[in-house]
């Protein structure tokens, strides 16, 4: 028998790649984390000089422009005007009993500095780390207004809550979002599918479909086949949530 045939041999295999992969996972994490506590020293270095009064009023415009020429020349990439510029909002937005979440990324932290609402911008931080947002999902939950949807049917006391812990599912309520947005189907705005086509596209597009739907989903079937009381029904979707431990059933309507 050929070493590569054996069991042993391809079990050590595994055991290096496993090894190798989660090491490589927990440098990249070390990387983001210096990275992250880096941006933000350079941007508090940046707010002090301001605040310190050691450049003349006239030339405080110039300051970033300035800087990131002569960093640039001195350290290439990574110095642009607009990154500094959000190296220094992320000082100013994150002081130090604050501090930004090295889960996230660099690219996380740009998105979310874009948002002025302290609240807004607390929700789509703890969002984007409880369901392990990419960037792009981030951005389109940004771009649907997904704190907005959330927040409209909540009081003030709510609102807050759910800066601070993002959207927390512990019943049934707590899964509807008010309205979904389903942008990914491309579906044009004059056009009104049938409910078989949109249920055929909602299925085509299954991930981002779950993501709006939002964290614990999980996809059972589509026009699955219930009996209740003797009486068969077809029931569009159905999901089973995992963190309420039940079915989710919908039933699509386009009116």
């Amino acid at each position: 028998m050929e070493l590569t045939q054996s069991s042993d041999y391809r079990g050590l295999v595994e055991g290096i790649s496993r090894t190798f992969s989660q090491g490589q996972g927990k440098a990249l994490q070390a990387v983001n984390a210096q990275l992250i506590e880096t941006y933000w020293q350079v941007g508090r270095q940046i707010v002090e000089f301001e605040q310190g009064g050691k450049l003349r009023a006239d030339y405080g415009k110039a300051l970033i422009q300035t800087l990131a020429r002569d960093l640039s020349l001195l350290h290439g990439k990574g110095f642009s005007r607009s990154n500094l510029v959000y190296m220094r909002l992320l000082y100013l937005r994150y002081p130090i009993s604050q501090k930004p979440s090295h889960q996230l990324s660099w690219s996380h932290y740009v998105e979310l500095l874009k948002l002025d609402d302290e609240l807004e911008r607390s929700f789509y931080e703890k969002q984007a780390i409880a369901e392990r947002w990419s960037v792009p999902e981030l951005k389109r939950q940004k771009a649907t207004s997904l704190f907005l949807r959330l927040a409209a049917s909540k009081d003030k006391e709510g609102i807050l809550q759910l800066a601070a812990q993002g959207a927390v599912v512990e019943q049934p309520a707590d899964l509807l979002r008010e309205p979904y947005i389903f942008e990914f189907l491309k579906i044009p705005e004059p056009y009104r599918p049938s409910e078989s086509h949109l249920e055929a596209q909602l299925c085509d597009h299954l991930q981002q479909f779950l993501l709006e739907l939002g964290k614990g989903f999980t996809f059972v079937g589509r026009q699955y086949r219930l009996t209740l009381n003797n009486t068969h029904y077809r029931v569009d979707l159905v999901f089973y949530h995992r963190i309420l431990r039940c079915f989710v059933l919908i039933d699509l309507k386009v009116n």
